[in-house]
This record gives C-alpha cells, sequence and structure tokens, in this order.
C-alpha cells in the first residue's frame, strides 16, 4: 500500500475530483436587447455586437460610395 511522506488537503483531493460533473452552461439575458445569450460572451443581435448591454460593434450601417 502507498505510503504518503506528508498529508494531502481536503480540498486538493475535492479539485481533483471536480472534474467528473458535467455543469450546464449558465445563461444571462442582455438588458437592452431581452436576448438570452452565455455569460461572458458578446452576441450578435440585429447586425450589432452586443456585450453586458453595450454596442461594440455595428454593422448596420451601410457604406455611401462617392462617384
Amino acid at each position: 500500500m502507498a505510503h504518503p511522506k506528508r498529508k494531502t488537503s481536503k480540498t486538493r483531493r475535492d479539485k481533483r475530483r471536480t472534474h467528473i460533473k458535467a455543469e450546464m452552461p449558465q445563461i444571462a439575458m442582455d438588458p437592452t436587447t431581452g436576448e438570452p445569450h452565455l455569460y461572458h460572451r458578446a452576441h450578435w443581435h440585429e447586425g450589432k455586437l452586443y456585450y453586458r448591454g453595450q454596442v461594440l460593434i455595428d454593422n448596420t450601417e451601410e457604406e455611401i460610395e462617392v462617384d
């Protein structure tokens, strides 16, 4: 039988065993658009990239060609 030289902590043991659990991803609702998205992730809605209720990228504006 193995004979450890020093005691391994209970938290270290528990961390080693946590990978067995399968967790569901958490879903948040954007305060501006009301769209569901994953926590800590930006999401697209109607041509705009939102993160925490603010617009990061706006692709809805069309470019104007000058003759």
